[in-house]
């Protein structure tokens, strides 16, 4: 068994004004093309596929156009991420064409997606091979999970809410509380097919922050209470081969401890591989150093964590670059001559270190670098200690703006900035008493 994992698509992003949409349906065509040329059972889409809650209308018919290639060679498994509506991603879930399997409702959870292995080109699926179970979760907004978990849910089942009739208190306001009630439903419901299917191979399909993930800076905060954070023993010993993850944007694997659950009747203490895959495209310049990729899983190869090399079962397989995220820092002359010719094509971000503000900045710039989505001054400072100055009615305005532009620019005003300063003050003050 064979799945294809990736996840953050972000359809309709821009990049500091930079519409994406063609990079994007770029690689939605290489997830195709990969699809097909690697003998792919099943492509999952671990959250965050539209960028907002409400798509533009583009955004929209690429994700439409992607699913129905996808599906012409795989089966295809979506969840929604906390960039996603649930409701609007997954309002065709019931009439959506075969193969196509959109899982965005709470009482879903902890029933799979039960998948036989995809015929393809090379016949690998045989008479009787074990189905593939995808567990596809879908975000898990504590404020709204905590009440639809709580029911069913072994460890609440103690916990009655005397307020509400004898009905289950919530669960905790916590990722780490929702995430956990919806693992205990998939172990319980794993166990029991396992009971019949012994060698059925286990996907959990998860969008959340886990602990021991590297984050950038273009995810969103998911942060509730302050308590953002998955442990990723969450995942353990419930008999899952792989988790695939959603949020974070940097490929990376994720260590998930050994964890007995002999008290839970689950006699599983196998290891669990967990991946996030990343982004397809670099969304923010803390990004520029990633390298892209998508996860291409051999299920075969995991051996249910014992004995297998999770690192020969996970393939990255590099994503299309359309164009490299780069920052370069200098004086401007230095930029626009040599130092520069390497990023002319670059998405950049500059940073001119001229001890005065070069006139016409933003526009020589761009000149040199039309890619250029970010232009910064930033001149160089004598190491100091900070002084901290207070501010009082008596003070002269005109004072405390001079000092401020010493303290930004790292020289005095010239005169001429001194008159303009002045100015502005008289401005304000005669409209003040004008008024």
């Amino acid at each position: 068994m064979r799945i294809l994992h990736t996840s953050d698509w972000h359809l309709g992003r821009t990049l500091h004004g930079v519409d994406l949409l063609e990079h994007q349906a770029a690689h939605l065509d290489h997830l195709v093309e990969l699809t097909r040329t690697e003998d792919v059972d099943a492509v999952v889409v671990a959250g965050d596929v539209y960028d907002r809650a409400v798509p533009p209308v583009d955004a929209v018919s690429l994700l439409s156009d992607a699913l129905t290639r996808l599906a012409e060679h795989a089966h295809v498994v979506v969840t929604p991420g906390n960039h996603d509506s649930a409701v609007r991603l997954g309002f065709g879930d019931r009439v959506m064409r075969p193969g196509v399997h959109l899982r965005a409702r709470l009482s879903d959870v902890g029933t799979p997606v039960v998948l036989a292995p995809h015929p393809g080109p090379r016949g690998r699926a045989a008479e009787g091979d074990a189905p593939l179970l995808v567990y596809a979760l879908p975000y898990l907004d504590p404020d709204t999970a905590r009440h639809a978990l709580a029911e069913g849910d072994d460890a609440a089942a103690d916990r009655p809410d005397p307020s509400a009739g004898g009905a289950r208190r919530p669960l905790a306001r916590s990722h780490e509380a929702v995430m956990a009630a919806a693992m205990r439903r998939v172990g319980n419901d794993l166990a029991r097919r396992r009971a019949q299917h012994p060698s059925a191979r286990a996907v959990v399909v998860g969008h959340a922050f886990v602990v021991g993930g590297l984050a950038s800076e273009s995810e969103r905060d998911i942060r509730v209470g302050g308590v953002d954070a998955v442990p990723a023993a969450t995942f353990g010993g419930w008999g899952v081969d792989y988790v695939a993850l959603g949020h974070l944007h940097g490929p990376q694997r994720v260590t998930v401890p050994d964890v007995s659950r002999e008290t839970a009747g689950h006699g599983s203490s196998s290891a669990t591989v967990a991946r996030y895959s990343g982004s397809p495209l670099a969304f923010s310049f803390s990004e520029r150093h990633q390298r892209k990729s998508t996860a291409l899983v051999d299920l075969d190869r995991l051996e249910g964590g014992a004995g297998g090399d999770p690192d020969a079962a996970v393939e990255l397989v590099p994503a299309p670059v359309p164009r490299r995220l780069a920052e370069v820092t200098g004086t401007l002359d230095d930029l626009l001559g040599a130092a520069g010719e390497p990023h002319v094509d670059d998405w950049l971000r500059v940073v001119v270190t001229d001890a005065v503000r070069p006139a016409e900045l933003y526009a020589r710039v761009r000149g040199r670098f039309p890619h250029a989505l970010q232009v910064t001054h930033r001149p160089p400072r004598p190491e100091e200690r900070e002084v901290v100055t207070a501010v009082g009615p008596g003070r002269d305005p005109l004072d405390v703006a001079r000092d401020f532009v010493e303290h930004v620019a790292g020289h005095a005003p010239s005169d001429a900035e001194i008159a303009v300063l002045r100015e502005a003050f008289e401005l304000a003050l005669a409209e003040e008493r004008s008024a």
